[in-house]
């Protein structure tokens, strides 16, 4: 009878701890279940920004049949530019200037190929200018090419307009790009019951500064610096535990 009882005790004793064992197993299913569950959401911010500094380059070029006239010529022209950029606020210690270029021009035969025989001499020299006043740097940019009335040839780049503070701003875009995709992986865990977890991972895309209307996108990033007002574009893609 003894030995019956003990063997009774012996398969309860399994049987509980076989049923203990299935609750464990199921539960740490479960657990490791809900936490491979995530969701995948991509968030984006704008924010607009207006450039602090406008940069402008441009060539001064002369021409004529021999090299002294043509640098001589140069030298002739260049007053009337500085004039007019020292009236627009550009005295000459606040213009960069690149050294004076000189190149001979030659002489084409019937099809097109050059002679050997020089023709004329080109005399250039780049200047820059640059402003926190963009509008300023903008405004010259339109009008310059009016010297060409007084003789001076001064061809222009486009201007550049440039964010000097982009690097603060990038960390708070960025930060609005990843509350954004936290809100639509709420919105999308109440709309299937579910409750939303901790953050699993999350990746930086580049940042896209373009014009304002812009719609263009860059794998490799865009920095617009060709208008005064811009938008810059952050864009996140986290993934979050839901239960």
């Amino acid at each position: 009878m003894e030995v019956k009882n003990q063997t009774i005790l012996s398969a309860s004793i399994i049987g509980i701890s076989l049923i203990i064992s299935v609750i464990l197993i199921v539960s740490a299913w479960r657990s490791n279940y809900n936490t491979n569950q995530i969701i995948r959401v991509t968030g984006s911010a704008k924010m607009e920004i207006t450039s602090d500094l406008g940069i402008l380059n441009g060539t001064l070029t002369a021409k004529a049949f021999s090299a002294s006239q043509a640098y001589q010529k140069l030298n002739n022209e260049m007053p009337i530019l500085l004039k007019y950029l020292e009236s627009k606020g550009f005295p000459k210690d606040k213009i960069a200037f690149s050294p004076i270029n000189n190149y001979p021009n030659y002489k084409l035969n019937a099809n097109g190929y050059s002679t050997g025989i020089i023709s004329s001499y080109n005399y250039s020299q780049r200047l820059g200018i640059s402003s926190s006043d963009v509008n300023k740097i903008k405004e010259i940019s339109l009008e310059i090419a009016s010297l060409i009335n007084k003789g001076v040839n001064f061809k222009i780049d486009m201007p550049q307009y440039f964010y000097t503070k982009i690097a603060d701003l990038k960390v708070e875009v960025q930060a609005l790009a990843a509350r954004n995709a936290m809100i639509r992986a709420e919105k999308i865990a109440d709309a299937t019951d579910r409750e939303l977890g901790p953050l699993r991972d999350a990746r930086m895309g580049v940042l896209q500064i373009t014009p304002l209307l812009s719609t263009q996108v860059s794998d490799y990033g865009i920095n617009d610096l060709s208008t005064i007002k811009k938008k810059i574009t952050a864009v996140v893609n986290a993934a979050f535990v839901i239960r």
